[in-house]
C-alpha cells in the first residue's frame, strides 16, 4: 500500500508526499513551493521520482523547476494543459492509467475549475487526489470552466466508492462547512461534522482527507437531489447542472 505525508504549506496548500515501498518510487503532488518537500524527502529518506500536477495554478506547480533539477524527477500532468505545466514530460488524460509501483492510477479530465484540471485515482489504495476540482464540504471555483462542466466532472468523482480517501489541496473545510449550512441547516450529517471540524481546527489538526462517502452526506456541492437545497435557491425541480451553478454562484458572494 502506498505511504502518504501531507505536507501543509503557504497558507492553506497541502502537498502530498506518495511512496510507494517495494519499488522504492515517491511522488510528490501539487508542488507548490520547494524547501518543505526536500525536508521532508530528507526526514523520511525517500527519494523524489516523479512530480503529479493536477493543474497548472502557480500554487500546485511553483515548484516543479527546482525539484526536477535538485533531485531529476519526471514531472507527470494534464495533457490538456501542457502548455502551462512547467517542465511536464509525461501527459496523461482521460482513462489513461499512471503505473507507480505496484500501485495504478487512473486518470479522469475533471474541467471546470481549470480547462485542463485532471485527478489521479489509486483505486487499490482508497486514494483521490484532485486538486482543486473537489474539496471537503467544498468545490473549486469555475475559472475556466462552465456550470455543465464542472457539475460532470463533480459527479463522475461522487461515484468512487464510499471509502475513497480525498486528499484535496486546500484546508478549506471550515468555511465551506459555513456555507453549507447556510443553504441545508437542516442535514443532520453536516450538522455534526461541523462540531468535528470545529474541534480539529480548533485544536490546529487538519480536517483532509475527508471521503466520498463523507461528502456525498453533507457536501452541498454534490448534492443537487437535496429537497432543502434547491428550497433555499429558489431552483425546486431545475436541471441538476443548473443547481449545482446557483450552488457555486451562492458560494462566490458568500461572505
Amino acid at each position: 500500500m502506498l505511504v502518504i505525508e501531507q505536507l501543509p504549506v503557504l497558507s492553506d496548500n497541502y502537498v502530498y508526499l506518495v511512496h510507494e515501498p517495494d519499488a522504492g518510487l515517491t511522488a510528490v503532488v501539487d508542488p507548490a513551493v520547494t524547501a518543505p518537500v526536500l525536508a521532508a524527502l530528507e526526514g523520511r529518506g525517500w527519494r523524489l521520482t516523479h512530480i503529479l500536477n493536477t493543474h497548472h495554478h502557480h500554487d500546485h506547480v511553483g515548484g516543479n523547476l527546482e525539484l526536477k533539477a535538485a533531485t531529476g524527477c519526471t514531472i507527470v500532468g494534464p495533457r490538456a494543459d501542457r502548455g502551462r505545466i512547467p517542465g511536464i514530460e509525461v501527459e496523461l488524460g482521460d482513462g489513461d492509467i499512471f503505473r507507480f509501483g505496484g500501485s495504478t492510477a487512473i486518470v479522469y479530465d475533471v474541467p471546470g475549475h481549470t480547462s485542463g484540471h485532471i485527478a489521479y485515482h489509486f483505486a487499490r489504495d482508497h486514494a483521490l487526489f484532485c486538486g482543486d476540482t473537489l474539496f471537503a464540504l467544498g468545490c473549486g471555483r469555475m475559472f475556466e470552466g462552465t456550470p455543465p462542466q464542472m457539475w460532470h466532472s463533480l459527479e463522475r468523482l461522487r461515484e468512487l466508492p464510499d471509502d475513497t480517501l480525498i486528499y484535496c489541496a486546500h484546508e478549506y473545510t471550515q468555511s465551506n462547512g459555513r456555507f453549507a449550512l447556510s443553504v441545508e441547516p437542516g442535514n443532520a450529517a453536516l450538522q455534526a461534522r461541523m462540531r468535528e471540524v470545529d474541534v480539529r481546527r480548533r485544536d490546529g489538526l487538519p480536517t483532509v482527507p475527508s471521503t466520498i462517502g463523507e461528502e456525498r452526506a453533507t457536501n452541498p456541492f454534490l448534492r443537487p437531489e437535496s429537497a432543502e437545497l434547491q428550497q433555499s435557491l429558489a431552483v425546486v425541480g431545475q436541471p441538476l447542472h443548473e443547481i449545482f451553478g446557483a450552488t457555486r454562484a451562492r458560494k462566490d458572494d458568500f461572505r
